[in-house]
């Protein structure tokens, strides 16, 4: 029992036989990395996880039967320990962000070099997601426009000085620090205080410091 289960044991699933030997002949030669096997379509793929209960499963995202995304989907719901490492040629949002969400641990292209691809199997078997930079990209760019949508959702049909109103507001200011601020007058600060707690339904200043903090409408300074 000293060792002899240290190896990390690998399913390569693409449906092209060059790349599945081409995957095989240099994972073989790494001395921690078994491989146990091959599927060449996503149905096979789950059938070989539950027989042999790989670690981790390389998977291609665009075969016959079934596509890697489903399959990965499947793999996860078996509640056993396997990690499933997209290994595909695609960056179309419509193949990333749906292998991510069925349970990809990882998701790396195939230019991949070898090094970084033997790199992201043992991150993985350590519980480490490894990203492409084209894929870490788009997906800041994703949580980004998500953020940007809730602000916008969040502001609703607030003005641009109300803006303004809400985010000192939120800062601690009074009326009149307010006012002096955006060098206007005490009622009109008081105005849009008024019109700020009517159009968002809220009772006091507090609340409002509250929803704009909560909902990312405080600026820096």
């Amino acid at each position: 029992m000293s060792g002899e289960r240290t190896k990390i044991r690998i399913l390569i699933v693409d449906d092209h036989q060059v790349v599945r030997q081409g995957l095989r002949t240099f994972l073989e030669l790494q001395p921690d990395i078994e491989v146990v096997g091959e599927a060449s379509d996503g149905l096979a793929a789950v059938d070989l996880v539950r027989s042999l209960e790989p670690d981790i499963v390389l998977m291609d995202l665009v075969m016959p039967t079934l596509d890697g995304v489903e399959a990965t989907r499947r793999i996860k719901a078996l509640g056993g320990h396997s990690q499933v490492i997209a290994l595909t040629s695609f960056t179309e949002d419509d193949k990333v962000f749906p292998a991510i969400q069925a349970g990809a641990a990882s998701y790396l292209l195939k230019d991949v070099s070898p090094d970084d691809l033997v790199d992201a199997i043992r991150a993985a078997q350590r519980g480490e997601p490894r990203l492409h930079p084209d894929i870490a990209r788009k997906l800041m760019e994703q949580v980004a426009q998500a953020s940007r949508t809730r602000v916008e959702a969040a502001a609703g049909d607030l003005t641009g000085r109300e803006l303004d109103v809400l985010r000192l507001v939120a800062h601690g200011l009074t009326n009149l620090e307010i006012a002096q601020k955006l060098v206007i007058s005490d009622k009109t600060v008081k105005t849009h205080v008024s019109n700020l707690l009517s159009k968002l339904n809220l009772e006091d200043r507090t609340q409002l410091a509250i929803h704009a903090i909560r909902h990312g409408l405080v600026n820096e300074g």
